[in-house]
């Protein structure tokens, strides 16, 4: 039954304060401050974990394929991958294909010379020039191959700054694969002019990753026409488990296909548990601002005792009495989600524009705490707030309709 304007009337009068009873009100204002700021730290919380997970998910995701079909055991490369990509383009889900070559090398600069991974690409491919522009911070594809013939290297920026290399820059490209002599392996030098500077935003891939034609790291790492890995694009990143299993038994079996969250599965399990963990432990919050509720009501029943034996002399019923004290305790929530929702999201928005918490990109890939408070979040948060507050109310109204109204007049 819903409450009668009579009950919001009575309900709205008792958050009024008078100054017989200042602690009531008092008490009354740290119960709402107490749920808006569980509202709001879990508003925040939330927040930054949507933030966390989705700014890596983006970056990592616009520099890496999001299924990846290997080799089960290394044997000198897939030799027929123009067959295999052909195969591929034809699974449902799959919107392009596209091989590469992966392979260590050391770069030597003006400054330090430091450890990368050389990655080829099939620059006639549409997908892979776009996948590598999305993230192009200075010089372009075109420039892979300049006047003087050398041929051109991408370098990820963090990897840049650390070498000293700029663009222009010639830098020697030294492989470990290099030339069979009568003594042993002798390490190949390649020399490089630095055509372009990405920069994905994920601190391993900027570190450590340099790009250029697959041609080249063909010649770089002394191999025919093979490469190690075919990647695939899908139209959604969260059916690419599904597009492995069926990549793989069309490949055959010497081919593995495994996916973006298998190959960061610790990182989107840390995401997932530290989310749990901070829904329960800020969730206790909302208990201490629902026992707030509660202390507010018994007190405010113990004052009121006379005011309620005078509405039940009057003909009101125990049932209004009860809604009475429980839709107080609702307002109390409701102020106080409301205050919290106002907060949370204005300082998140605020704290992400500004970016006002900094990281060591060197541990935690990024350089800034992102916050990306989402309305879903909201929603229910507002909502266990409600119904928390709402539970708290049960026992004092219950507690209230007890009183008799002959023994609380009997001496007025």
């Amino acid at each position: 039954m819903l409450p009668s304007r009579f009950e919001f009337f009575v309900a709205f009068r008792y958050l009024k304060a008078k100054r017989k009873q200042a602690m009531i009100s008092l008490i009354t204002g740290i119960s709402v401050l107490g749920v808006a700021a569980g509202v709001m730290a879990m508003v925040i919380a939330l927040a930054i974990n949507a933030g966390f997970r989705n700014t890596l998910q983006r970056n990592l995701l616009g520099a890496t394929a999001h299924v990846t079909i290997l080799e089960k055991s290394p044997s000198g490369g897939i030799e027929k991958w123009r067959d295999l990509i052909g195969r591929m383009k034809t699974l449902p889900h799959v919107v392009s294909a596209t091989p590469s070559l992966y392979g260590q090398v050391f770069l030597s600069g003006p400054v330090l010379s430091e450890g990368a991974v050389l990655k080829g690409i099939d620059l006639k491919s549409d997908a892979a020039r776009s996948d590598l522009l999305l993230h192009l911070k200075q010089g372009s594809v075109s420039a892979m191959r300049d006047s003087s013939g050398r041929p051109g290297l991408i370098l990820g920026a963090r990897l840049a700054e650390r070498t000293g290399m700029q663009l222009g820059n010639l830098v020697t490209v030294i492989s470990p694969q290099g030339e069979m002599t009568p003594y042993g392996p002798r390490p190949a030098y390649y020399s490089f002019r630095v055509a372009g500077i990405f920069e994905s935003g994920f601190f391993d891939l900027d570190s450590t990753f340099a790009f250029t034609s697959l041609t080249e790291a063909q010649r770089v790492f002394s191999l025919d026409d093979v490469v190690n890995a075919v990647e695939l694009k899908v139209d959604d990143i969260y059916i690419a488990p599904q597009v492995a299993r069926e990549a793989e038994r069309v490949a055959g079996p010497q081919l593995a296909a495994t996916h973006w969250m298998e190959q960061n599965r610790q990182l989107l399990n840390a995401l997932r548990m530290e989310k749990a963990v901070t829904v329960v432990t800020i969730g206790l919050i909302q208990l201490v601002a629902a026992l707030n509720i509660l202390i507010t009501l018994v007190m405010m029943g113990m004052e009121k005792y006379r005011d309620i034996a005078i509405m039940m002399s009057m003909g009101a019923r125990r049932e209004q009495i009860q809604r009475i004290f429980m839709l107080h305790g609702v307002l109390i929530g409701a102020v106080g989600t409301v205050i919290g929702l106002v907060a949370g999201y204005t300082l998140s928005f605020l704290a992400d524009h500004y970016r006002w918490i900094s990281l060591d990109a060197e541990i935690y890939s990024l350089s800034y705490v992102p916050f990306e408070p989402r309305l879903l979040d909201g929603l229910w948060i507002a909502a266990v707030a409600l119904a928390v507050g709402l539970l708290a109310t049960l026992y004092p109204a219950r507690s209230a309709t007890r009183i008799s109204p002959v023994e609380a007049l009997r001496y007025e």
